[in-house]
């Protein structure tokens, strides 16, 4: 299949389109050209300015794909911005489980983008959460003619996250600064970035349409991943209200379903056979 990929050159994008390759579909990706992509002559690249929709036009006005990953869709404006002049077979987007008000067993059908009113908005109108609903609502209800995924995510970490959220927890016990955690016995739901990847790509064989979760099985808590640190290492977590404010903050404790991915027939990888040997690859980053 003809695929463009919005993004592709960071984090689980890398691996979307790695994933895509090694299927052999013939994918271009389309970024600012500021990032360095380890593709080679695999892929054909474009360079974009992704929220302006002038410069949309005139990249792809009357283009056609198969198939339309979307990874930088943070918005109502960005939905629009690329359907009102790229045609598709297929819409995958990427959105987030920020959608939902989380708790144990999140299903898909407790957010419908379908029940809530659309504002046309930028990425600075409404916080990450909110903004990543109206992308959703602008889909569903601006372009129901669309075969089109929304694919909610939880946290994605991995080596290569460059938000170093989970990086922060360990960097911070290792060098023994206190930090101010609010949720520390709170269970939350996390994917590896390659497995993300991989499931974003597994979605464009698929026929299903409509939103889905992607998730790893399990759970875990800061405090579990600090008792680890603590066994590994010998350093302790220093709690206080006055230290770093932990990125984690204010997630309530919760799960994500993932039945309808497994319904599919994929099967993501339990948190707890990896994440520790992730843990240990930061804890290597910051022993003196």
């Amino acid at each position: 299949m003809d695929i463009l990929v919005l993004g592709g050159t960071r984090f689980f994008g890398k691996h979307l389109v790695e994933a895509l390759i090694e299927k052999g579909h013939q994918v271009t990706i389309a970024t600012r050209g500021l990032a360095k992509d380890p593709f080679g002559e695999r892929v054909n690249r474009m360079i974009i300015e992704r929220t302006n929709p002038e410069n949309l036009k005139q990249s792809f006005l009357g283009a056609h794909y198969d198939v339309i990953y979307d990874s930088l869709a943070y918005c109502s404006q960005d939905v629009k911005y690329i359907l009102d002049v790229v045609n598709c077979d297929k819409y995958i987007m990427t959105s987030s489980t920020a959608v939902y008000n989380k708790h144990i067993d999140t299903k898909e059908n407790e957010f419908d983008p379908l029940q809530k009113e659309l504002v046309w908005c930028t990425r600075n109108d409404f916080l990450y959460d909110e903004c990543k609903r109206q992308a959703e609502c602008a889909l569903r209800q601006k372009y129901p003619q669309v075969s089109a995924v929304a694919v909610r995510l939880p946290f994605v970490i991995g080596k290569d996250d460059y938000t170093q959220r989970l990086s922060f927890y360990i960097e911070h016990m290792m060098k023994e600064i206190p930090m101010c955690i609010d949720n520390i016995d709170n269970q939350m739901s996390f994917v590896r970035s390659d497995e993300a990847g991989t499931f974003l790509a597994f979605l464009a064989d698929e026929a299903y349409c409509g939103a889905i979760n992607g998730s790893s099985e399990q759970t875990i808590s800061i405090k579990e991943i600090s008792d680890y640190v603590k066994v590994k290492t010998g350093k302790s977590i220093i709690l206080t209200s006055t230290g770093d404010k932990a990125p984690y903050n204010s997630e309530n404790e919760y799960s994500i379903n993932i039945d309808q991915a497994k319904s599919l027939g994929f099967m993501f990888t339990p948190l707890k056979e990896w994440i520790f040997d992730l843990v240990d690859y930061y804890i290597q980053q910051f022993i003196k």
